[in-house]
């Protein structure tokens, strides 16, 4: 609202009014103008006046990037600052612009060299896609002196190969990049009407896990990890990054992971060169699978990323999925492909036109028709009455243009002038038009040849580099280090990690949840603290695993009112944290008498004598936990006795009352599991093992901890270890050249120490590996496929059991072309079941 000054005379503008009115203005041109991408070319502002500029100065020489950011200045109104950022950070993706010096490090995050000793120059694949001045429309620059794109007429999903970021005013995107060659595929794909998927691909490489994507766009996620490799049981090797994090911010975050105590190791150095190489050094007694989870826990070697696909669509920001953006770059690319083959066609036909024109002009010596005439006007109306006779020949009237353009043939053209060529070009013509309006009228086809095209002329060198995978969930506090210690005053009921003077309970990590008994028959969650009270005279205290149904606490407990003694079992499973729970019947005066945790549900045997002056004739008892059943911790329990209890002791053992842990083996992720994700690998009890046999030839024993991690991509097979099952096995001896059986036990057995059971030496591997007791393989041998013999052994009547170390005995040259293990009989359909091929 405009008011007048009393003073100056002038008008006046309200603070409210300017605010709303400009920062609307401002708003907008931050969204348009600066951080969001045109869907039309896939790029910002900056970035498409870079490429013109270059596109302006190109002439398939490099040129100093100095020179093209001045170049650049003359389109874009912001400082040299912001054009170097830009142009340096097109030329690190090496798709548009092709590079010459220190460019620097997008893995390292190493900065490039000033912009005055380093040089680009458009790309072959930018020249062909990017640029065509016919279809190409134009808008002044900003300061009125040169012309420039609206946007580059754009025939490929740049957006989609690039990614771009950009933070506006109200809104941001992040579009990730994606992988070239599965770019055109999936263009293909849609120009032939098929479904398709788009992922993310990172020149970083490393993992990725596309479960929760949801297409790139608003609430998707990624979850990319690097590659941990264990070089030994005291090394692990990271061989990549993150999208978005560099070798020195690892560093620094598995540093400080070390420091706040959530990982424990012995150095960490980034030994990258050509390839991304962090080498972690552990100290003595570290675990390096719980190690790698760690890593991935508690640094950035696995991060989350939210795409936010947001892109300017006729001069407004729209919020899409990839997908759809592909399908939007395809249509523009088979527009911009029809406006070229339309302008294709009129300059032939144009050619056309004007060729037949200077034959008919030429070969009737219509010329000789104008040197009777004095006027210009003269001249042109006796050309176009010499060619009336050939209009009907023509495919479009004579214009006074073209008249004019026959005066200008010059004399030696005529007299030089050449029939049997002209029609000859005439005819070359002819046969472009007709192939140009195939090209037309087959729009869909040409398009689908002019992306085969660009896979067959860029593709190479460009396959994917991030392995698309599914992760496993890994929770914190399983994998933490025991980073402290928690001390315990069990009369006064506090625990905590300052209460130094206390008794130590255990070393336990900062993130785990801590459950407490006391006396009264309470129980408590809570977690690590310096100091926290849970009630006074607390009977048991541990670490707290939620959801697990093995760990069973067995308690016997004295109802307050009416003196009556419950036994009962119960597993805790789920609870609230910092909420009391009573385990007894609630009633004042209730107390535990006796109580035990088994982590696989155990049932001792124990003796409680009564009190000498009860009426109960038998004084002495034995009570065994295995009668009662498993229930929730609310249950009341069941009586025990209604006498007063004197004392209670432990007198035997008892056995587990609950099923064996049923395990499978998830390929996928490289993880057992209880949720029958996988492969079934059995039952297992306490004493159990598995057993990973390695393509390298190596066996290993481990534990059935879930917390075990198994290198997917090495494993030949695994199962439960059976100590007298037989193993059977072909590997190849490159030395020899030849394929060797042999059958063994397994003797060593230390945990997690690989055992190498084939002939050492280079180029040594394992083909194949059972325990089945009478193993039947099928060999084909032969110099080629129609040469092929086929022989099937009995390998348990061919191979005698020899020890572990054995080189063993020739079955097959190295001219096998493959292998199958023959099935066995299934026990339920008595069927075979499918055969495994090695």
């Amino acid at each position: 609202m405009a008011e007048k000054d009393e003073f100056s005379g002038q008008a006046s503008v309200m603070i409210g009014d300017m605010y709303q009115s400009w920062f609307l203005d401002y708003a907008s041109y931050v969204i348009l103008e600066r951080a969001v991408p045109a869907i039309e070319d896939g790029m910002k502002p900056v970035q498409r006046r870079i490429l013109h500029a270059m596109k302006e100065m190109d002439d398939g020489r490099f040129n100093k990037v100095a020179n093209v950011i001045g170049q650049t200045m003359q389109y874009h109104p912001h400082g040299d600052a912001s054009i170097s950022d830009a142009i340096v950070g097109m030329g690190q993706k090496d798709l548009m612009i092709e590079t010459q010096g220190n460019w620097g490090d997008i893995r390292t995050g190493d900065p490039a060299a000033a912009a005055r000793y380093i040089e680009a120059r458009l790309s072959k694949f930018a020249l062909e896609v990017a640029f065509n001045a016919k279809t190409t429309t134009w808008q002044l620059s900003y300061d009125g002196r040169k012309n420039e794109p609206v946007t580059l007429p754009m025939k490929f999903p740049l957006l989609l190969a690039q990614g771009t970021d950009g933070i506006a005013v109200g809104l941001s995107t992040k579009i990730l990049p994606h992988n070239f060659c599965e770019i055109i595929e999936c263009a293909i794909k849609h120009l032939k009407g098929k479904p398709f998927e788009l992922f993310p691909d990172f020149l970083h490489g490393g993992m990725v896990d596309v479960s929760n994507y949801n297409d790139g766009a608003r609430g998707g996620k990624v979850r990319v990890r690097a590659h941990i490799e264990e070089a030994d049981k005291k090394t692990l090797l990271i061989k990549s990054v993150p999208y978005g994090i560099t070798t020195s911010t690892l560093v620094d975050s598995i540093l400080k992971a070390n420091e706040t105590g959530k990982i424990k190791i012995k150095s960490v150095t980034d030994n990258t060169a050509k390839d991304v190489e962090l080498t972690v050094v552990l100290p003595p007694g570290v675990d390096t699978g719980q190690t790698i989870d760690a890593l991935y826990a508690f640094t950035d070697c696995e991060i989350s990323i939210s795409p936010n696909a947001c892109v300017i669509i006729a001069d407004k920001p729209h919020f899409i999925g990839a997908s759809d953006l592909l399908r939007h770059s395809v249509q523009h690319t088979k527009d911009l492909l029809l406006r070229e083959l339309e302008i294709k066609l009129s300059e032939l036909e144009d050619d056309w036109h004007y060729s037949s024109l200077e034959k008919l002009f030429i070969e009737n010596r219509i010329y000789r028709d104008i040197e009777e005439e004095t006027t210009w006007e003269g001249v042109l109306a006796a050309i176009d009455r010499g060619l009336s006779p050939f209009k009907p020949l023509l495919r479009r009237i004579v214009t006074q243009d073209d008249i004019i353009k026959l005066t200008e043939i010059k004399i030696k053209r005529i007299s030089k002038f050449d029939a049997f060529k002209a029609d000859e070009h005439i005819r070359g013509v002819e046969q472009h038009i007709e192939e140009v309006k195939n090209n037309i009228d087959n729009l869909n086809d040409f398009s689908i040849r002019y992306f085969e095209n660009l896979l067959k002329k860029y593709g190479k060198g460009r396959e994917r580099q991030t392995e698309i995978r599914p992760f496993e969930t890994i929770q914190a506090n399983t994998v933490a280090i025991a980073n402290t210690k928690l001390y315990v005053n069990k009369k006064e009921g506090f625990i905590g990690a300052s209460l130094k003077k206390d008794e130590l309970a255990f070393e336990c990590s900062d993130l785990d949840n801590i459950i407490i008994l006391r006396k009264d028959g309470r129980m408590m969650i809570t977690k690590v603290a310096e100091k926290t009270f849970v009630g006074k005279d607390i009977i048991h205290v541990d670490i707290f695993r939620k959801n697990d149904e093995r760990t069973t606490y067995n308690m016997l407990y004295v109802d307050g009112k009416t003196g009556i003694t419950y036994g009962k079992r119960f597993n805790v499973t789920g609870i609230t944290r910092d909420k009391e729970y009573d385990l007894t019947k609630g009633n004042p005066g209730s107390r535990v008498l006796y109580h035990t945790v088994n982590p696989n549900g155990e049932a001792e045997v124990i003796t409680i004598t009564l009190a000498p002056g009860c009426k109960a004739r038998v004084k002495v008892l034995d009570y065994y936990f295995e009668e009662l059943e498993i229930k929730g911790r609310s249950a009341q329990g069941n009586q025990a006795t209604k006498y007063p209890i004197k004392s209670i002791r432990f007198k035997e053992k008892g056995r587990s009352t609950i099923s064996a842990l049923k395990l499978w083996y998830d390929n996928t992720v490289g993880r057992l599991n209880k949720d029958g994700n996988g492969e079934l690998l059995g039952r297992f009890d306490e004493k159990d093992k598995i057993i990973v046999f390695y393509k390298d030839g190596t066996y290993e024993l481990t534990d059935y901890e879930l917390t075990n991690r198994y290198d997917y991509n090495t494993i030949m097979l695994i199962e439960k270890f059976h100590p007298k099952r037989v193993v059977s096995a072909i590997y190849y001896d490159a030395k020899s050249k030849q394929f060797n059986a042999k059958r063994f036990l397994i003797e060593s057995q230390t945990l997690k120490n690989k055992y190498l059971f084939i002939k050492e030496g280079e180029g040594n591997y394992l083909q194949m590996v059972t325990t089945l007791p009478e193993p039947v393989v099928i060999i084909r041998t032969g110099k080629s496929k129609n040469d092929l013999k086929e022989e099937q052994i009995a390998l348990h009547e061919v191979i005698d059991i020899t020890g572990w170390k054995t080189i063993g005995s020739y079955i097959a040259s190295d001219d096998m072309k493959n292998l199958s293990l023959v099935p066995p009989i299934n026990e339920d359909t008595g069927e075979p079941e499918a055969p495994t091929l090695f």
